[in-house]
């Protein structure tokens, strides 16, 4: 996970944003909702082949997803039930987004189904880590942020080279990217976690 460890650093931006929200009445909940609604958006634009659109709907799932969990800190109202709503939801919105590539045009189903494995095992073995007892753990090459950049890098690239590479969207080899190294990066919790347990 390369972007998340940045998270601190953006500290100074995320908090006035979160506190705008808490003033105008966005709950920790009410932004979790929304990004998994712009995220269900996003894999519709995909699907019709509206790259720009889901380009930016899927920024809106970032962002909302982004800022949840600082509203929750402003409002002092963070919750187990919350932090699993949150969870389920992101698995949700992976899977809408990347439906939407490979249900369309975008990319064969094969590499869609690749990529939707190594999403979902990576996301998997970060949660049933504490689920065993060694903590919550999210290592590895491929984190959820660095997933969201890459889509909408390769949604803006996608429209400047709609030809593609070697007879497939840049869309298409970001779900690639995401099979390869999401399946590396649940090796990798997987490693983690089983020297946790061993100790």
């Amino acid at each position: 996970m390369t972007l998340d460890n940045y998270r601190p650093h953006v500290a100074g931006i995320v908090t006035p944003v979160a506190r705008t929200c808490v003033k105008i009445g966005l709950t920790p909940n009410a932004c979790t909702i929304l990004a998994f609604i712009a995220a269900v958006i996003a894999g519709a634009f995909f699907y019709e082949y509206w790259i720009i659109a889901g380009v930016v709907f899927v920024f809106l799932n970032a962002f909302f997803d982004a800022i949840d969990g600082a509203v929750a800190r402003e409002m002092n109202a963070a919750s187990l039930r919350g932090d699993f709503l949150d969870h389920v939801l992101d698995r949700y919105a992976d899977i809408f987004i990347i439906c939407g590539i490979f249900g369309g045009s975008l990319a064969p189903w094969q590499i869609g189904v690749f990529a939707l494995t190594g999403v979902l095992m990576s996301s998997y073995l970060g949660t049933q880590a504490q689920a065993v007892g060694a903590g919550r753990y999210y290592g590895g090459v491929l984190g959820r942020a660095d997933r969201l950049v890459l889509l909408i890098g390769g949604g803006v690239v996608t429209v400047l080279i709609p030809a593609g590479v070697y007879g497939m969207s840049i869309l298409g080899w970001v779900l690639v990217i995401f099979g390869f190294l999401g399946h590396f990066t649940a090796i990798q919790r997987f490693a983690h976690v089983w020297r946790e347990l061993k100790r």
